[in-house]
């Protein structure tokens, strides 16, 4: 008997040795998933080296319920992985669960066993497993073959984890593409999806609308970079790289540096970082951040600068299609050829009866257009002349680390004039276009010779009346240093923190006497206007030109930092919605700042005035408002120096003759380092109701400072409406919990000025009221950008939900110990914040 239970028991050793080993392979590992154990609601997988963690989670404020992956022990949850994004379970069945089905197969089960989703693998299996990796890649396999069945990494959803393939698996066929999500809380597919396109050599895209158009483009890969991203992408460098000239792959995981790049329901890349010091998340680089980045912005023969005065202009032998949607600054219809080519009347391209042949001109620093053709067997030389050669050849580019790369035939679209960085295009342009160059440095050459020879007769006369002037000059010197000396420190401040090799500086100065005599010796007939600076005056110089002064007045709270603050800062910005310096003196306590003068005077003569605010139709105040975006995106991205302007206000806004906007009165504002993102100070200035809540409670200031403003100042555009002094049905309250009210039921146009109901059209309204809701967030991480408020108003982009807004200054504004504290400022711009009320 005994015997036949020991030889019965060693039968059994071999069953049970497997049965022991491959469960508990699978019960002790917290992250593998069995056959016969599920993850139920409230259950996770955490993989081994516990970085990511897998389970149930609910959208904020949704009633659905979703699997996802996402970083264990990060306080801020941000899911990097969805599973069934698109046929969600509800959030109050508690009986779902993962589980890996009899024919191998991972699925979601709802509670009543309906099937929601699978993997949907061909070949079955009965000893299937899922393992969460240390990369955040859920992978399903037979753990007795070793066999991988399906992976998370080839079914990515909108984030770009180390590790991951986007692109062509040339096996199956198949494209792996980013899909973004539908908005911040639903992770069903939204309108933009994001890879890398077959061409040779590969680019980045964005596409809108499931592919079908083209949205943002990287440019060419030359090995390292993507050449047509200029801002901060190091391509290679930042562990992104192309695997056989398919796959794009990020490769820089780090337990302790964790990053990942995403894409945006709004259609923005984004390089996503955790601070383990602040405990949030940060973005370090986001594409497209400027209308020039969207694809085609300019339409074809059309060049995108992000620097000029005006964001489009057609490319040199080239004019706009259409002058009259261009002067309405609508520039997606592109230009036209102006001059026929040679190639188009005599189709073998060569010269003929002393006719010259086209030729080639030479475009510098520029994003290089799409839709091109690779020659990979071509010389620098050869490029060219197979273009030349070629009728159908507009265009070719010959980049050292790629190689010749010729435009054949249709338009050249998404281009860019880059500041720094850009490759060279050669344009084909017929014979007469590039003799036009020619032409002038004739005419130039000749010019410089007359002018020569009248400077020399000048030189001699000025010799002759040295002497007397000499003592006139040494006056005018001393003067000049006495300012030099004064703003020496400052300038030197800017110059470090502009560009560290731009050490020019040049102060415009004006004789106290032109400008008295200009302004009528201040009499109060010129006295246009009063701010924080001193009262402002009209004026006209000698030559005619039209001048405003603004004379520092003795009483005023802004003393000679924010004089030198402002000449500096003004005196190298340049920027069509920006005010223009002309000028400025300095003679015994005298300060003077000379504008050019703006014949409509400020926005707030109108906005707020019964009478004149009809003068500012829909289209005026639309206008008004990109002008204004526009300006401050200049300061805070294009410029030379980071500026946070730190009062922007409905007065500070002017108005030329054409009712554009210019942005004005840089007396507190503050410079930033390239990297600098946020900065801090114990007197918090500017004006009430403009403030944002971290400024005027913790006086920390950034671009998102401004942006607030920004949003305060739409809002009152849109509604003629002061924000420090509205009332509602006869209560005081706050113009953005009004605004956030009409908004949110739908009502925009009962928000708008009654003077615009004729003008305006409901879905701009309701746009600008979301995107200047948007900008008054309580948080500073909520509000957009610049970037993205520019865009936001120049395309039908999605915009994120608006949070109500709830800080309001209204106690603050009425408050005494506000006043009693604030003895060392006097101006009614100007003041220190001790206490503000959240509602």
């Amino acid at each position: 008997m005994g015997t036949r239970k020991s030889r019965g028991a060693f039968l059994l050793l071999p069953f049970l040795f497997f049965f022991l080993a491959i469960p508990s392979q699978i019960s002790s590992a917290t992250d593998t998933l069995s056959q016969s154990q599920p993850i139920l609601v409230g259950q996770t997988l955490i993989s081994s080296g516990q970085i990511f963690q897998l389970g149930f989670f609910n959208s904020s404020h949704s009633t659905k319920q979703y699997i996802g992956i996402w970083y264990k022990n990060i306080s801020k949850r941000r899911v990097l992985w969805v599973a069934n994004r698109e046929n969600p379970l509800s959030a109050t069945d508690s009986n779902s669960s993962l589980t890996i089905g009899s024919d191998g197969n991972l699925r979601i089960l709802d509670g009543n066993g309906i099937r929601i989703w699978e993997t949907n693998i061909s070949r079955h299996s009965s000893n299937s497993m899922a393992v969460l990796s240390d990369e955040g890649n859920l992978i399903l396999k037979d753990y007795v073959l070793g066999i991988t069945f399906w992976e998370s990494f080839y079914h990515p959803v909108d984030t770009f984890l180390p590790g991951m393939k986007i692109g062509l698996d040339t096996q199956t066929g198949e494209k792996r593409f980013l899909s973004g999500w539908r908005a911040e809380d639903d992770p069903s597919a939204g309108k933009f999806i994001a890879g890398v396109s077959p061409d040779t050599p590969p680019q980045a895209f964005i596409w809108n609308g499931s592919g079908s158009v083209r949205y943002w483009r990287s440019g060419p890969w030359d090995g390292s970079k993507f050449i047509g991203i200029q801002d901060k992408f190091e391509g290679y460098a930042n562990g992104f790289n192309l695997v056989g000239s398919v796959y794009f792959t990020y490769s820089h995981y780090s337990s302790s540096n964790i990053s990942f790049l995403v894409l945006t329901p709004s259609g923005s890349w984004d390089i996503v970082h955790w601070d383990n010091l602040s405990s949030s998340w940060y973005v370090s680089w986001s594409e497209p951040g400027h209308p020039c980045d969207t694809y085609g912005f300019c339409g074809d023969f059309g060049i995108c600068n992000k620097n000029g005065a005006q964001i489009c202009g057609c490319l040199k032998g080239f004019v706009p299609n259409s002058d009259e949607e261009w002067r309405k600054e609508k520039w997606s219809g592109g230009c036209k050829r102006d001059t026929e080519l040679l190639c188009d009347k005599n189709s073998s391209g060569l010269s003929s009866g002393g006719v010259k042949s086209d030729g080639f001109f030479k475009l510098s620093g520029v994003k290089l257009p799409d839709r091109y053709v690779y020659l990979h067997d071509r010389s620098e030389s050869g490029c060219e002349k197979w273009c030349l050669s070629n009728c159908s050849c507009v265009a070719y580019s010959y980049v050292a680390e790629i190689g010749c790369m010729v435009w054949a035939g249709g338009g050249l679209v998404d281009i860019q004039q880059f500041s720094f960085a850009g490759e060279d295009l050669f344009l084909r342009l017929a014979a007469s276009e590039l003799g036009k160059d020619k032409k002038k440095e004739k005419l130039i050459i000749s010019l410089t010779t007359a002018s020569g020879v009248i400077l020399l007769g000048v030189v001699i006369y000025g010799l002759h009346r040295l002497r007397a002037k000499q003592k006139g000059k040494m006056e005018k010197k001393t003067k000049d240093s006495i300012l030099s000396d004064r703003l020496n420190n400052s300038r030197d401040m800017l110059v470090n923190r502009g560009n560290p090799h731009d050490t020019k500086f040049e102060l415009p100065t004006i004789d106290f006497e032109e400008i008295a005599a200009a302004t009528d010796n201040f009499s109060i007939t010129s006295k246009i206007g009063e701010g924080g600076f001193g009262p402002v005056f009209k004026g006209k110089l000698r030559d005619g030109q039209e001048i405003a002064v603004k004379r520092l007045s003795r009483c005023s709270g802004q003393g000679i930092e924010e004089f030198k603050n402002e000449i500096i800062l003004i005196s190298r910005l340049q920027h069509r919605n920006l005010v223009r310096l002309l000028g400025c003196c300095i003679e015994g306590e005298e300060m003077l700042i000379v504008y050019e003068y703006m014949p409509n005077k400020s926005l707030d003569t109108f906005l707020f005035d019964s009478n004149k605010r009809t003068e500012l139709d829909w289209a005026k105040r639309l206008n008004i408002i990109q002008g204004i975006a526009r300006g401050l995106l200049y300061l805070h991205r294009d410029s030379c120096l980071k500026i946070i302007h730190r009062d922007l206000k409905v007065s500070n806004i002017l108005l030329d003759e054409e009712m554009n906007p210019k942005i004005s009165d840089f007396g507190l504002a503050r410079t930033f380092l390239c990297t600098q993102e946020l900065a801090n100070t114990h007197k918090v200035v500017g004006t009430l109701g403009y403030m944002s809540p971290e400024y005027a409670m913790g006086g920390i200031f950034s671009e998102k400072s401004d942006v607030f403003s920004f949003g305060v100042l739409l809002l009152e555009i849109v509604s003629s409406k002061k924000n420090n002094s509205f009332h509602h049905n006869e209560v005081r309250t706050s113009l953005l919990g009004h605004a956030w009210d009409l908004w949110n039921e739908g009502r925009a146009m009962d928000f708008v000025d009654q003077v615009l109901s004729d003008s305006c059209s409901l879905q701009e309204v309701t746009r600008c009221l979301h995107i200047g809701l948007l900008c008054v967030q309580d948080h500073a991480a909520e509000r957009p950008t610049m970037s993205t408020v520019v865009l936001m108003l120049s395309s039908e982009i999605d915009c994120p939900q608006p949070k109500r807004p709830t800080f309001t200054f209204q106690s603050l504004a009425g408050s005494s110990d506000l006043r009693s504290q604030s003895n060392n400022v006097n101006s009614i711009n100007v003041i220190t914040v001790s206490m503000v009320e959240g509602r």
